[in-house]
């Protein structure tokens, strides 16, 4: 009985210390065309089977994970999106709801048309993003 309890917590150990392994922590930082950091919004890490996301901070960083911002990502290749990068611009015909525009290009919105793209792992964990700004606004 003892022998067999003992299995099963050096098994469940070397189960959990092989999953953490198997994840790379990501993130660095997303950046418009000009230098300035996106400080709002989330980035998506998407392949056919998994999502994962980094919500953006005012400097333009990021971290990203599944569950959190400290598991990171499986090993593999991933289509990158950005979502939520909007700004207020003034109120709807209502007068009630907050008008929201996109401060980045439409195209980063999808992870079908971003155009971005990354093999995990990648050197040092950082993969920093370079944005175009929306043409039909200022930021």
């Amino acid at each position: 009985m003892k022998h067999t309890i003992f299995f099963l917590t050096l098994t469940a150990l070397l189960i959990i210390a092989g999953c953490n392994g198997c994840k790379v922590k990501m993130g660095c930082k997303v950046t418009f065309t000009d230098g300035t950091p996106l400080g709002v919004g989330e980035v998506y890490f998407q392949t056919p089977t998994y999502e994962a996301r980094g919500i953006l901070k005012p400097d333009g960083t990021y971290v990203v994970g599944s569950i959190s911002d400290k598991d990171g990502l499986p090993k593999g290749k991933y289509n990158v999106y950005i979502f939520g990068a909007q700004k207020p611009d003034g109120k709807t015909e209502d007068g009630m709801n907050v008008k929201m525009v996109s401060l980045i290009d439409e195209k980063y919105l999808s992870p079908e048309t971003s155009g971005i793209t990354v093999d995990v792992p990648v050197s040092g964990g950082k993969f920093d993003i370079t944005v175009e700004p929306n043409p039909k606004t200022k930021k």
